[in-house]
């Protein structure tokens, strides 16, 4: 029916469609950028430029507005993902997940041991800077800091867009990309460690470099009688051993990606909701 103006109920004052506006979030998680570039610094740059090499970048304008109007209602950065929500034009918000598979332990240690062996690098990430030539150091270990394929970047929205990125997910990565401006650490904090490890790392390889040096280098038969043993077992005069909660497919997050995939999609990804649906104590 159309209003007093002659306008129909779902049109506004400048003739639009009201009804794909999203709804407004008070408080919301946005962007600083108002106009303009977002990526302020070389960190979140270079995130943007990856995104855009590997085909995805292309489609992020279309979350702009999304991330300048703060539709994000929660943001998180853990270990292998970013999840958020992000309200759209109904009234439950989407759920947004970014995945990136993590270095396991071995990677980590000789990205941290490169790291320790320059004292620039040191010094620099010590006084809370982290020097754009990480990106090489990584490279060099046979790692790479950012992903270098789709098949390193996993993508989900429960929105019924099929593009990929949608506009929830382009909106998300704005607001990373920032998150890059403000704190670089956040993308050694997707690949499984802290800002505040890695520094702990670096100390003690400086501190003695030699025992962290053999450490992470001796041959397994070195070290065959000692490691399988895994000390007294909980209860024996110690509290039980708890371990921390996870989401139940964690572990897809951990293992890289299958070199098949199902109609385009990473098997890990098909295999998640299985992962979801298991109860506690069937997670393997």
């Amino acid at each position: 029916m159309p209003d007093r103006d002659g306008r129909p109920w779902w049109m506004d004052a400048r003739g639009a469609d009201a009804r794909s506006r999203p709804r407004r979030v008070e408080g919301g998680i946005q962007i600083n950028s108002t106009r303009g570039p977002v990526a302020r610094t070389w960190w979140s740059q270079r995130f943007l430029q990856v995104l855009e090499s590997i085909g995805v970048g292309g489609r992020l304008a279309r979350g702009r507005t999304y991330a300048r109007q703060g539709q994000l209602v929660t943001f998180a950065v853990g270990p292998g993902a970013v999840t958020a929500e992000v309200q759209g034009t109904r009234a439950v918000p989407y759920a947004v997940r970014i995945g990136v598979p993590t270095f396991g332990k071995a990677e980590w240690a000789q990205i941290v041991q490169a790291l320790a062996d320059d004292a620039s690098h040191t010094a620099a990430l010590l006084n809370g800077e982290l020097p754009r030539e990480v990106e090489d150091v990584v490279a060099a270990t046979g790692s790479t800091l950012f992903p270098a394929t789709k098949r390193d970047l996993a993508m989900d929205c429960t929105c019924p867009d099929f593009e990929v990125p949608c506009k929830h997910l382009a909106a998300v990565c704005y607001v990373l990309a920032e998150r890059f401006d403000a704190d670089p650490f956040t993308i050694l904090e997707l690949r499984g460690r802290t800002k505040e490890a890695v520094l702990e790392e670096l100390r003690r390889r400086r501190a003695d470099p030699d025992a962290a040096r053999e450490s992470s280098a001796r041959p397994l038969t070195e070290v065959l009688d000692s490691f399988f043993d895994a000390g007294a077992a909980p209860g024996l005069g110690r509290p039980p051993l708890v371990g921390p909660r996870t989401r139940p497919d964690a572990l897809l997050d951990q293992v890289p990606a299958f070199p098949i995939t199902v109609r385009d999609v990473d098997v890990r990804e098909l295999l998640r909701p299985a992962y979801l649906a298991l109860p506690d104590g069937e997670r393997g």
